[in-house]
């Protein structure tokens, strides 16, 4: 009786809306938690980093020009195609991370979750950050949030699914475009999830996912003249250097709270302060008219 070697699965790069090879050819070996091959990903390499940054300042144009209304039924869209693998999402988890399959599927629908609470989010955050300011002249003063830009993201290890939509989601809640890079250590989920985009209505650019060794991208991304904000919750040690070649070019930089699985989970993995750090605040003059 013959036997058949298993078609073990290719994962890419998501770049402008596409599965995309590094430029490259480079791949890494990534492990199960047992120590077994898991899957070759993509080495991503310096070009293909600026690929996804000049994607994503195309794609957040697109993007942020949609109503916050839209932009809330796109995200709920993406939870609909994410329910829909959420066994299969479960499944790579569980492999990768070697959480129990139980574990897996609770971190997965948590994921989903995360998803459909910021679609919710989209036209109601405005409210709470805008405000009508007070002036001694016959003008109305009103300040409003607007996107900050191209986001690049620093995605922890820890919960590597919901993590990652805990920091992403918010983001283009707020009409920002995202490059992610992916944990080194378990990019899998991640890549897995970004199979799930291609028939989402996101438009293309404004969400690029990246795998590869973060000391080798993570200067050229924070020192990206079209990099205008970056969110380091993934980055561990010191962030000097990081910091000093963010300045250059006056970049936003935040870090959210690195927390643990379970607390990604909770209330301290989701709210309006994922969102606020990353719009500007625009204040408008308008004479009062008599």
């Amino acid at each position: 009786m013959s036997q058949r070697a298993s078609a073990l699965k290719t994962y890419k790069l998501w770049i402008g809306g596409e599965f995309a090879r590094s430029e490259s050819g480079r791949t890494y070996e990534v492990e199960t938690a047992k120590g077994r091959f898991l899957a070759n990903v993509p080495l991503a390499s310096r070009k293909d980093l600026r690929d996804a940054v000049g994607a994503a300042r195309k794609g957040q144009t697109a993007w942020a020009k949609m109503t916050a209304y839209n932009r809330g039924q796109v995200l709920y869209r993406m939870a609909e195609m994410l329910e829909g693998r959420a066994e299969e999402l479960a499944g790579v988890l569980a492999e990768s991370t070697g959480q129990t399959i139980a574990s897996a599927r609770a971190e997965t629908v948590a994921m989903v979750d995360r998803w459909i609470y910021y679609a919710g989010w989209t036209d109601k955050f405005s409210a709470l950050v805008s405000s009508v300011n007070p002036v001694a002249h016959p003008m109305h003063n009103f300040s409003e949030p607007q996107p900050t830009g191209v986001v690049g993201v620093v995605c922890p290890d820890e919960a590597p699914l919901l993590s990652l939509v805990s920091l992403i989601a918010p983001i283009l809640a707020g009409g920002n475009s995202v490059v992610a890079l992916l944990p080194e250590r378990h990019p899998v989920p991640g890549l897995a999830l970004s199979e799930a985009l291609e028939v989402s209505d996101l438009p293309a650019g404004a969400l690029n996912f990246l795998s590869g060794r973060q000391a080798e991208l993570l200067p050229h991304l924070a020192g990206h003249v079209d990099i205008d904000a970056l969110e380091l919750c993934g980055v561990q040690g010191d962030r000097r250097g990081i910091e000093i070649a963010a300045a250059d070019s006056i970049k936003r930089v935040h870090s959210s709270p690195m927390l643990t699985a379970k607390e990604w989970a909770t209330e301290k993995g989701r709210g309006l302060g994922f969102i606020e750090p990353f719009v500007e605040i625009q204040t408008v003059w308008h004479p009062v008219a008599w």
